[in-house]
């Protein structure tokens, strides 16, 4: 096994020898005194991490941009995409029972603009809207 965090590593080990020099009478005391250094190391390593974005959202906010988000996920489309078929039956019954063919056409062009503006927020190749303006700009 290779030891992640050589220091606690090193921990580890003078605890286990403390133990077996000690004896299982202390063998409590010395697992929470370990416990205690392995909490205290993750809990620096989440204030790291939590710092760490915080200043990545403070230097996006800078420079102009929105923090990086996922324009959606599988799920989120995948549901969107159902609930759309499943609404086409109604309002396509409802279009063609009050304007025949004319009100079935207008039904499913409304389907199609809802799901194609619904698509059109997870298109990555459109970076107009993040564009940053330069002095060059009018």
């Amino acid at each position: 096994m290779e030891a992640r965090d050589p220091e606690l590593r090193r921990e580890l080990d003078a605890t286990l020898k403390a133990r077996s020099e000690l004896g299982p009478e202390y063998e409590s005391a010395l697992i929470d005194s370990f416990l205690e250094k392995v909490e205290q190391r993750l809990a620096g390593t989440h204030d790291q991490r939590t710092r760490r974005q915080l200043a990545e959202q403070q230097m996006a906010a800078v420079r102009g941009g929105q923090p990086a988000r996922p324009a959606g996920t599988f799920g989120e489309r995948f549901g969107f995409g159902v609930v759309s078929l499943v609404l086409a039956v109604p309002l396509s019954a409802i279009g063609v029972a009050n304007a025949g063919i004319e009100g079935l056409v207008v039904a499913w062009l409304g389907i199609f603009g809802v799901n194609a503006v619904h698509a059109a927020r997870a298109w990555p190749w459109d970076r107009r809207k993040h564009r940053a303006r330069s002095d060059w700009d009018g």
